[in-house]
């Protein structure tokens, strides 16, 4: 792959995004973060964190419905594809991650935010939470991997070849495996095949973070369809472990058709939860 044919394609998304939208780079000590910013100037900040591969044009389908009321700062993740650069202090760790939000949020000037995050971002998203809970006012988490349980052995096997011989088409079979019968977008689908392929992606991982212990008001998201996990019932492990959350089965979703396919649902479950 060349990186210019991921740029391309980066440029495609960035142009689904509201003509309003700014693009802000946010120097922190692990390097430069790319920040899609749209919304009123005085709405309450929403920090948007993707999924793996997606950047945070993935919100491009929900920014305009989210923006009428909220500040968005959608961000393309330290250490995945995108245009954040990362340099200085390495990121070797869950606890890079975190510290590196905490230095992002400090940029961009926000004391406290609400924060949503899709699948590996809902999980740096309730690291996040945990970590400075101070600052976050309300967490949703829309198909969180790794949050509430584990992936399915299945999916882990199937999503195998895209991290050890990254190509485009194997990328594009398994986003077509796990989306199966749900329309997904030929633009965002381009941009995570050659997402995977960019050189020098460094996707940190880690453990699970104590979900019970989050105290802000919780939004739990699980797609219907998804295969990263049986969503019946990780949305019951949820309901057990946040009794005062709000855990909710979006149907027809797949893991992959979020948050961009069919976003009017996923919308108006955010915003009824913010408020």
């Amino acid at each position: 792959m060349s990186l210019p044919a991921f740029d391309r394609v980066y440029e495609e998304l960035r142009a689904r995004w509201p003509e309003s939208t700014e693009e802000r780079d946010v120097d922190t000590p692990y390097g430069r973060t790319r920040v899609h910013v749209y919304g009123p100037a005085d709405g309450s900040p929403l920090v948007l964190l993707p999924g793996g591969s997606s950047t945070g044009l993935v919100w491009f389908a929900n920014a305009p419905a989210l923006g009428k009321r909220y500040r968005v700062h959608a961000v393309d993740l330290m250490g995945d594809a995108g245009r954040t650069e990362r340099r200085g202090t390495p990121l070797k760790s869950a606890d890079d991650l975190t510290a590196w939000l905490d230095a992002l949020l400090d940029g961009l000037g926000l004391a406290r935010t609400h924060l949503c995050g899709h699948s590996y971002g809902s999980w740096l998203a309730a690291r996040y939470a945990l970590y400075a809970p101070q600052r976050v006012d309300r967490l949703a988490l829309v198909d969180p991997t790794q949050v509430f349980a584990g992936l399915r052995p299945g999916y882990l096997l199937r999503a195998l070849p895209t991290l050890i011989r990254p190509s485009e088409a194997r990328a594009r079979t398994f986003l077509a495996w796990e989306t199966a019968g749900v329309h997904l977008d030929e633009t965002f689908q381009r941009l995570y095949a050659l997402a995977t392929t960019v050189p020098g992606r460094k996707v940190v991982t880690g453990g699970r973070p104590r979900a019970a212990d989050l105290r802000m008001p919780v939004l739990a998201l699980f797609a219907e369809h998804s295969r990263a996990h049986n969503a019946v019932k990780v949305a019951d492990r949820a309901r057990r472990t946040l009794p005062q959350g709000e855990v909710v089965v979006l149907p027809g979703a797949a893991h992959h058709s979020l948050p961009l396919t069919a976003p009017e649902q996923l919308n108006d479950r955010l915003l009824d939860f913010l408020g």
